[in-house]
């Protein structure tokens, strides 16, 4: 059976029609949505992060805080970018958010995507070393963090305090975290590096290149390559795979008014520029929940991942994205996966 979560970037703005109109409004609205999310059934709520923007920047807190609200729906992110992180710093967060959640923890990290300043991460005091790009830089420190969470002791004890100088690893510390690291895949051979380092894939509704083939059906040749290259290096764990998608069911009044006109346009694929790079962006599902249930059935990604994640459109509030939510847990995931659970057999 496919999980399914939603992912929120957590924007605010105060202008007409928002309901998230404040840092506050989000932060509290995405605790919120957490609850409300899994009383419908939804299995997961992941945070998209952003700095200097008016988007979720830290998500810990929230996470900490929705982990305290529920029991049993996933807490996760999509995705931290690791430019900005100290590494063992983001141990202790991760550390002490999980303890809270009991093991709920599911954390997406990633190089980042484009962003609103130049090179903010210098900003955050971080610059490559001689010779390394700044995705180097990320991979750096998402391997100092992952020894870190793994208990890897790293400053010398204080004799005084301790009464030896053996290498102390930071607290918290949570089992089972390390297996629970996600990396956001952008490309097919960046799938193929995630699987040699042993973490779980997560892909976007964006893939930054393109062979001229539709979207699903590239993310669907990432994923396998990710999954050969797992088997090849021996791993004893079963790894998980998310894909997200726009997913927006017209079930009222309401969710007709926004998206009624863009369920009556032709919804496809786009391919365009990003970062320098051609790019290939995943179409939007968007209509009856049966015609969607249908056409998410033939997506071969989604067919090949084991977790769902739908971005929600936040700034709705609370109450609205519920209502989206339940509509899909009920009228679209069990149509979807009677046409999954075959083809994963």
């Amino acid at each position: 059976m496919t999980k399914l979560g939603f992912l929120s970037f957590g924007n605010w703005m105060g202008v007409a029609g928002s309901r998230t109109r404040s840092g506050a409004d989000a932060l509290l609205q995405g605790i919120e949505l957490a609850v409300a999310a899994e009383e419908v059934g939804v299995d997961g709520a992941y945070y998209r992060v952003h700095h200097f923007a008016q988007n979720h920047s830290n998500p810990f807190p929230m996470m900490a805080a929705a982990a305290a609200r529920t029991s049993r729906i996933e807490l996760g992110t999509g995705v931290i970018d690791m430019r900005y992180e100290n590494p063992w710093s983001l141990a202790e967060q991760a550390g002490a958010t999980d303890l809270i959640s009991g093991g709920r923890l599911q954390l997406g990290i990633s190089r980042g995507s484009p962003e609103t300043v130049v090179d903010g991460w210098r900003y955050f005091g971080y610059e490559p070393a001689d010779g390394q790009t700044d995705a180097d830089m990320a991979r750096e420190h998402t391997d100092l963090f992952r020894r870190a969470i793994d208990g890897e002791g790293f400053a010398p004890g204080n004799p005084r305090m301790i009464g030896t100088d053996r290498p102390q690893a930071v607290t918290p510390q949570s089992e089972g975290l390390y297996d629970r690291i996600w990396w956001g895949a952008g490309t097919r051979a960046t799938a193929v590096w995630t699987a040699e380092q042993g973490m779980n894939l997560m892909s976007s509704t964006l893939l930054t290149e393109d062979t001229g083939v539709p979207f699903d059906e590239l993310q669907a040749e990432q994923i396998a390559m990710f999954r050969e290259t797992w088997a090849t290096r021996g791993w004893t764990r079963e790894p998980r795979v998310s894909v997200s998608r726009s997913i927006l069911p017209i079930i009222d009044e309401e969710t007709a008014y926004y998206f009624g006109v863009q369920a009556q346009g032709e919804q496809r694929d786009q391919v365009g520029m990003l970062d320098g790079a051609r790019s290939r962006f995943g179409r939007s599902y968007i209509g009856e929940p049966d015609v969607i249930a249908a056409e998410l059935a033939r997506d071969q990604a989604v067919r090949d991942a084991d977790t769902l994640l739908v971005t929600v459109p936040n700034q709705l509030g609370v109450e609205f994205n519920a209502r989206i939510l339940e509509a899909i847990v009920r009228d679209i995931m069990p149509v979807v996966d009677a046409e999954v659970v075959p083809s994963l057999a």
